[in-house]
């Protein structure tokens, strides 16, 4: 199971990057690296003032005062990955500070952490977004928004599901990000924010033939469900899962569905119906925690 790695920054801004895998571990997903506003905000909830910078880092740091409002995720849906595109994930916040806070500061840094784990503190996987741009609504007020990068070589199929995001705002007063006295550094943290389902990206086909079609013939409507495996890069069959055969007739105003099948053992569809009029087939998959909802794209059969 992978384990959060604390590595330096070389620079204070909040980034996502990643540790390059040795050769023997190639194959293996990297694992992202904490930034130096991340390990500030985990140092202040370690205990002991425990902190993953350098040994020779010491003090606590304070408590920032600061809060989060209307924190937003992905406009509030889940998260889907496919098995090559880097998703780029939105968030806004709205920071609530006092008024002797510079968050327009060099040094002052606010951002959001996606997380998979029981919290921020002891998460078990995490994604941290780049340095939230703030826009001053009043002296204590401010808009926040960011972006989280997820790279789909850096999952594993065991990630899909729940996950949970915090916000965190990090004022360094001065001291060097990289090797801090942590006394001076502000901190406040607000976990958790959200939940959301960060989930592997799924595909859906139909076809329906033959076409065109004698009504009161058989038609037979084929397809295949899979979805992106983290593993292996690839998309694989979303087996055992039961599909919706929908129809809507030419001129109609909604789909209907005709009937519910499985996915075989390798997600492939298979079903038959009575053609009647003219319309388009499709299939619809409702999704699971782990894979998101999809249709396919419509097939017409022309009936005559």
């Amino acid at each position: 199971m992978r384990i959060r790695t604390a590595v330096a920054a070389v620079s204070g801004a909040v980034v996502l990057s990643a540790l390059a895998a040795p050769a023997a571990l190639a194959a293996e997903p990297r694992v992202p690296a904490q930034t130096s506003a991340s390990q500030a905000a985990h140092a202040a909830q370690a205990a002991g003032g425990k902190t993953a910078f350098t040994a020779s880092t010491t003090g606590t740091p304070y408590t920032l005062d600061a809060s989060f409002l209307a924190v937003k995720v992905n406009h509030g849906k889940n998260i889907a990955v496919g098995t090559t595109n880097v998703v780029k994930v939105p968030v806004s916040f709205t920071l609530t500070h006092a008024a002797d806070i510079d968050i327009q500061a060099d040094d002052f840094f606010a951002g959001v952490e996606l997380y998979r784990g029981n919290s921020f503190e002891d998460s078990i996987y995490f994604f941290d977004s780049n340095d939230a741009t703030c826009v001053a609504a009043t002296a204590t007020d401010a808009s926040c928004t960011a972006t989280v990068e997820i790279d789909p070589y850096e999952l594993m199929n065991e990630d899909a599901g729940t996950w949970k995001a915090a916000a965190f705002a990090v004022a360094f007063n001065g001291e060097d990000p990289t090797n801090p006295n942590l006394d001076n550094v502000g901190v406040v943290v607000q976990d958790p924010t959200n939940t959301f389902k960060l989930q592997r990206y799924s595909k859906l086909t139909a076809n329906a033939s033959p076409e065109p079609v004698a009504k009161g013939k058989t038609i037979t409507v084929t397809g295949k469900l899979t979805r992106a495996n983290w593993d292996t890069h690839k998309y694989a069959g979303y087996t055992n899962q039961y599909v919706q055969l929908q129809y809507f007739k030419k001129g109609g105003t909604a789909y209907s569905t005709l009937k519910t099948i499985k996915s075989d053992s390798y997600g492939n569809l298979k079903t038959t119906t009575t053609a009647t009029y003219d319309g388009y087939y499709r299939y619809y998959f409702a999704g699971t925690t782990t894979t998101p909802a999809v249709k396919s794209a419509a097939d017409f059969v022309d009936v005559q």
